[in-house]
């Protein structure tokens, strides 16, 4: 399996980034696609997932809750993050990532993607 992440840079607060992650191999094993992030000096965090069936049902983290939307497109095996009104805070490298658990912890991910940097500016 492998999951191939992109679209990181820098932008100033308030602007916003589309993050995306190309999956291949056997990722249909896994329930659901998800970013998570790690900043400098703080632990991996969850932001954001989609389940791969069904309705796509999202989830997110509350501090990306309304400015961050999760988005999949099965044919293409992919998952985007669209990242809107971005804050400093949101500095962080970006993690794709597979997996079948909730809740969403790093612990229990299936697969990891290279990470992505995205710096926010103030």
């Amino acid at each position: 399996v492998q999951l191939q992440a992109s679209g990181g840079g820098l932008v100033q607060a308030g602007g916003s980034l589309r993050l995306s992650c190309a999956a291949s191999g056997r990722t249909f094993s896994s329930s659901f696609m998800a970013w998570f992030r790690q900043a400098p000096g703080k632990e991996r965090e969850f932001v954001a997932a989609i389940n791969r069936s069904g309705g796509g049902i999202t989830y997110y983290a509350d501090s990306v809750k309304g400015r961050f939307t999760i988005q999949r497109d099965n044919a293409k095996n992919a998952v985007y993050l669209q990242m809107n009104s971005l804050k400093p805070e949101d500095t962080a490298v970006y993690y794709c990532a597979a997996t079948s658990s909730l809740p969403f912890r790093p612990s229990v991910v299936d697969y990891w993607g290279k990470g992505t940097l995205v710096t926010v500016s103030s």
